[in-house]
C-alpha cells in the first residue's frame, strides 16, 4: 500500500507509469477463467514463446523458447495461438479505463503507458499515491488480470518504480527517495540505457544507477548523446521527458513481415507471401499519406539465414503494384528453388509526405494520382468488408493459404467464434470471452 502520510510537496510532477503483467498470456487467463494459475503460453503459430504466464516463469520457460523445448521442461504447458485482435480490443480497454483519471495519457505500447496526474489531488480528492492505487485497482478487477504501477516526478524514474515489485506491484518514488532506488538498479536496466552504454558504463566502472546519476555534468554531456543525458537529468529527479499523447502520426520507416510453415521452396507461393507483404506496408503508407523512395525485400531461409535487396524507385511511391512489378525483376536473383524458405518481407524508408506536384511531359504524375485515388477506394472497401477483400491477383496464393499448418495453424478463438452479424473477415471490435469479466 502507498504511504499516505507524504508531504504533498513529495512531486512537482507526477508521473505513473502502468504495465500489464504478462499482458498477452494474461488476456487468455482473463478470458478463460480456466487457465488461471496455469502455465500459459502464447506463440504456437510461430514455434516459439511469444508470452509466458508466470506460472509458465515458474517452471522455467522463456520467452523465445522453442515448443519442443518448452514441453520437455513443462509438459503441462498450455500453448495459445496469439489472438492480436482480442490483445489490442483490452488494450484499448486498458487505456480508457485510466482515461478516468487524466486525458495526459501515452500509449507506449499494447500493454503499458504513462500517465500525468499532477494537479490532479484536489478534483479527484485523494493523494498521488491513492490515484495511483486507484487506476490499479480498477484496472486489476475490470481486465481480470494485474497490472504494475510506478509513481515517480519523471517517466524514468515512474518506469522503474512499475518494475519493482512484479507482478502486481505499486511502488511510489518521491523525489527525495530516489536515491534509494538507484542505488539498488543496475545502470543497464535503467528505461533509456541500452546495452552500449550499459556496458561502457561498467568499464568507467560506473555499476549502478545511482552512480552513474552521481556524475558531474560537464562528464556526462562530453561523454553521450542527448538521450543519455536526458536520461541522466531525470535520474537526478528533473522532469525532461515530456508525454506524447497525441500518438504517432508518422513513420521513418514501414516494415511488413510474414512467415509461414511449412517451409516452401515455390516460387509463386513465397513471391506471393512477399506480394501480400507489400500490400500490407503500402495500406500503412497511404494511411499516414506517406510514400517511399527506397525499399528492402528480403527472404528467410528455413535455416534462418536471410537473403535480401535493396532497391530505390524512379520516384516516391505508396502503389503496390508499381512496387510488385519493381521488385519481381530482381526477386529471381535471390531466390534459389533449391532452398526452402520460412519468411519473406519488405522495408520501406527515406519516406516523404505523398503530396502532389506539378505535372510533368509524359504524364506519370496524373497517372499516379489515378492509382493513389483508385487504391484510396480499395481501401475503404476493405475497411468496410474486411482487410484483403480486395487484393492484387499476385497475392492471391498467399492470400488463400493458411499462414500456418498442422498443429501451428491453429486459429485462436476470437477467430473461430463468431458474434451474430460477423463474417470471416471483419468483427465486431469487442473480444469474445468465455467467463465474466466486469
Amino acid at each position: 500500500m502507498p504511504n499516505e502520510t507524504l508531504s504533498i510537496n513529495s512531486f512537482n510532477r507526477a508521473i505513473i507509469h502502468i504495465d500489464g503483467d504478462a499482458f498477452f498470456a494474461s488476456c487468455e487467463q482473463s478470458r478463460d477463467p480456466a487457465l488461471k494459475g496455469k502455465p500459459v503460453i502464447t506463440g504456437r503459430e510461430r514455434g516459439i514463446a511469444a508470452s509466458l504466464s508466470y506460472e509458465a516463469k515458474a517452471r522455467g520457460v522463456r520467452r523465445g523458447m522453442r515448443i519442443f523445448e518448452i514441453k520437455k521442461i513443462c509438459p503441462e504447458a498450455i500453448i495459445l495461438p496469439s489472438d492480436y485482435e482480442t490483445y489490442s480490443l483490452l488494450s484499448k480497454r486498458f487505456f480508457e479505463i485510466v482515461r478516468r483519471y487524466t486525458s495526459e495519457v501515452e500509449e507506449y505500447s499494447i500493454d503499458e503507458c504513462f500517465a500525468d496526474i499532477t494537479g490532479l489531488r484536489r478534483p479527484l480528492r485523494m493523494s498521488y499515491p491513492k490515484i495511483a492505487e486507484k487506476i490499479k485497482q480498477d484496472l486489476d478487477r475490470e481486465l481480470g488480470f494485474t497490472f504494475s504501477v510506478g509513481l515517480g516526478p519523471n517517466k524514468t524514474i515512474a518506469k522503474i518504480g512499475s518494475k519493482w515489485k512484479k507482478p502486481s506491484g505499486l511502488t511510489v518514488i518521491p523525489g527525495y527517495q530516489i536515491h534509494e532506488f538507484l542505488a539498488q538498479k543496475e545502470t543497464e536496466d535503467v528505461w533509456g540505457i541500452g546495452p552500449q552504454t550499459g556496458a561502457y558504463l561498467k568499464n568507467e566502472r560506473i555499476n549502478t544507477a545511482l552512480e552513474f546519476a552521481h556524475k558531474d555534468e560537464e562528464w556526462v554531456r562530453r561523454k553521450f548523446t542527448k538521450p543519455t543525458i536526458e536520461t541522466w537529468q531525470e535520474l537526478n529527479g528533473k522532469f525532461i521527458l515530456p508525454l506524447d499523447v497525441t500518438g504517432r502520426t508518422t513513420y521513418t520507416s514501414v516494415q511488413k513481415v510474414r512467415t509461414f510453415t511449412p517451409p516452401s521452396n515455390d516460387r509463386d507461393f513465397i513471391f506471393s507471401q512477399l506480394a501480400k507483404n507489400i500490400e500490407n506496408a503500402c495500406i500503412k503508407l497511404r494511411r499516414y499519406n506517406l510514400r517511399a523512395r527506397n525499399a528492402t525485400f528480403f527472404l528467410k531461409l528455413q535455416s534462418f539465414r536471410y537473403a535480401g535487396m535493396e532497391i530505390q524507385f524512379s520516384r516516391p511511391t505508396a502503389i503496390p503494384s508499381e512496387i510488385i512489378n519493381v521488385v519481381e525483376k530482381y526477386f529471381d536473383q535471390i531466390f534459389d528453388q533449391s532452398l526452402s524458405y520460412r519468411a519473406t518481407g519488405i522495408a520501406f524508408f527515406k519516406l516523404e509526405e505523398d503530396v502532389t506536384k506539378q505535372l510533368d511531359l509524359f504524364c506519370e504524375v496524373l497517372r499516379a494520382k489515378g492509382l493513389k485515388k483508385l487504391y484510396h477506394s480499395i481501401d475503404e472497401i476493405n475497411d468496410k468488408f474486411g482487410k484483403h477483400t480486395v487484393h492484387l491477383g499476385v497475392s492471391s496464393l498467399a492470400n488463400s493459404a493458411l499462414q500456418h499448418e498442422k498443429e501451428r495453424g491453429d486459429a485462436p478463438l476470437r477467430k473461430t467464434l463468431q458474434i451474430k452479424g460477423e463474417n470471416k473477415r471483419q468483427r465486431i471490435g469487442i473480444p469474445m470471452f468465455i467467463g465474466a469479466v466486469t
